[in-house]
């Protein structure tokens, strides 16, 4: 078993020890190419008519960050009828808490905004790639998944629906190349009894140049019913991965 991870704590250490910490939220501004926006707690920069928030470089961005940077939001540009018609946030983070991103596209559903999630790359690391202007942030996709669950057998199957991945970033001769939306996904993993610890990797599918078509459904069964907790885990053709959380009653 393995598990892939977007950014780990050592990154993150080269941060602190470089002394970047300080000016580490006008870094990612800059490399982002928005300007800084001087007074607010969560609300970092703006670009293009649209605000910018900066996750924590020690920490995934969670459903509570993003519920304050709404809340900073409305204050700054209210929500009456004077109001700005054309509102948007992006939110920029090293890693998105579980669910995070579905929660902040339901949030932003329920207030009216445009939110956008997107993905501080590795590359902001590499002096090259930033020297030569080559960092991208892409803006996490979009999963879902069939579930259906039998309390007599106490099993459960799972099967992908879709994955729409933004195609930023993706070089034009793999897009015409892709024929099926599973393409996009290089490997799927289930952690059928997840606990709120770590993710356990007991189901999964890959591709290969041999066997370059992944399976799409998978079954587990349990030994006692009961309700059950299941993290789906899908890493992309760039290495992205997305994560879901499905209750289950088995």
């Amino acid at each position: 078993p393995f598990q892939v991870q977007n950014l780990g704590r050592y990154e993150r250490q080269a941060w602190q020890s470089a002394g970047l910490e300080r000016n580490y939220q006008e870094f990612i501004l800059q490399l982002y190419h928005a300007t800084p926006l001087i007074g607010y707690e969560w609300l970092h920069g703006s670009k293009g008519g649209r605000l910018v928030h900066i996750g924590a470089v020690d920490a995934p961005v969670s459903l509570d960050d993003v519920q304050k940077v709404v809340a900073e939001f409305r204050t700054l540009v209210g929500s009456g009828a004077d109001a700005p018609s054309v509102v948007g946030i992006d939110i920029l983070g090293w890693d998105f808490g579980l669910e995070a991103d579905t929660e902040a596209k339901a949030l932003a559903h329920r207030e009216g905004i445009n939110i956008r999630l997107r993905r501080i790359p590795r590359e902001v690391m590499d002096s090259r790639a930033v020297e030569a202007e080559d960092v991208r942030f892409f803006e996490l996709a979009s999963l879902a998944i069939d579930r259906q669950a039998d309390p007599e057998k106490h099993s459960a199957a799972l099967t992908l629906d879709s994955f729409i991945m933004p195609q930023d970033g993706v070089p034009a001769q793999v897009r015409e190349q892709v024929t099926h939306w599973s393409q996009w996904i290089d490997y799927w993993a289930v952690d059928w009894d997840y606990r709120n610890d770590t993710f356990n990797n007991q189901w999964q599918s890959y591709r290969t140049r041999a066997k370059p078509k992944l399976k799409l459904a998978a079954e587990h069964t349990y030994g006692e019913p009961g309700k059950r907790t299941v993290v789906v885990k899908v890493i992309d053709i760039l290495g992205n991965d997305t994560t879901r959380r499905l209750e289950l009653e088995v």
